[in-house]
């Protein structure tokens, strides 16, 4: 009977060490891939993956993954009460059209760096970039302190603060925990219709001088742990990314669409 793996991507960050620890502990393969090309001996066996959108995008589909992930409106789709700004998702020749500061960032490919615009002739221009690239365009707002929540089935599994003042600043929920969970459910009770979530998601959520807002979501596959409990994060991750014939008939809708293998 082949072996569960979870295959880490050849650049291996805190994170992926430490789901690899928490996978042994649970007698689970953990294999570090040697180069951005699917393992020979990885292939047939039932593989989970944890790793960045390139990696997915150079394995999956030859190793027969399904990771999946929000979709790019997901952020826009919330009510503004829970967002506490406005957001919209155009293309990106749209964007450049804009005559003032705002947040403009890829929704799931780092495509470019996601922060604030000074106008939209400050983007990335035609010859870099297409202009039927989707982008979420947001009013500027300052977050006091960031949080990210791994997500199963609706329900928070794992939270770490992951920034103070836009720095990096990694710990626990602390004091904040009961607010934060608090607010969490009023998102997750929101996600649905169009603002729906695949099974294993990650949350960011922020407090701001007027209150609670949604930073963003991504997914989990390739997004960093930070102070969250191994373990926790493990179980979100294998869900995620893992063989497409255990993929459960509510998340095909946010499939990554892969690209075909290259010989």
């Amino acid at each position: 009977m082949s072996t569960t793996t979870l295959l880490l991507a050849p650049r291996v960050n805190e994170t992926g060490l430490q789901l690899r620890t928490a996978a042994g502990r649970r007698g689970l393969r953990a294999f570090t891939a040697p180069s951005w090309r699917a393992p020979r001996e990885l292939a047939g066996a039932p593989v989970h993956l944890y790793g960045g959108p390139l990696f997915a995008d150079a394995v999956g589909r030859e190793l027969g993954l399904a990771p999946v992930e929000p979709s790019d409106g997901w952020l826009a789709a919330l009510p503004r009460e829970l967002t506490g700004r406005r957001v919209e998702l155009v293309a990106l020749a749209e964007a450049r059209r804009l005559s003032g500061p705002a947040f403009v960032k890829a929704p799931a490919d780092k495509h470019f760096a996601a922060r604030v615009y000074p106008d939209g002739a400050a983007l990335p221009g035609p010859e870099l970039l297409d202009g039927d690239t989707p982008v979420l365009v947001s009013e500027v707002v300052r977050f006091d302190a960031e949080f990210r929540l791994f997500v199963l089935d609706g329900a928070v599994r794992a939270a770490s603060r992951y920034a103070l003042d836009g720095g990096l600043a990694v710990a626990g929920p602390g004091a904040d925990g009961p607010e934060l969970l608090a607010f969490a459910a009023e998102v997750l009770a929101a996600a649905s219709g169009p603002a729906a979530l695949p099974s294993a998601a990650v949350v960011d959520l922020g407090r701001t001088g007027r209150g609670w807002a949604v930073v963003e979501a991504n997914a989990a596959w390739a997004s960093g742990g930070y102070a969250c409990d191994p373990d926790a994060v493990l179980d979100v991750v294998l869900r995620a990314a893992g063989p497409l014939a255990e993929l459960p008939a509510a998340d095909r809708p946010f499939l990554r669409p892969l690209p075909e293998v290259v010989p």
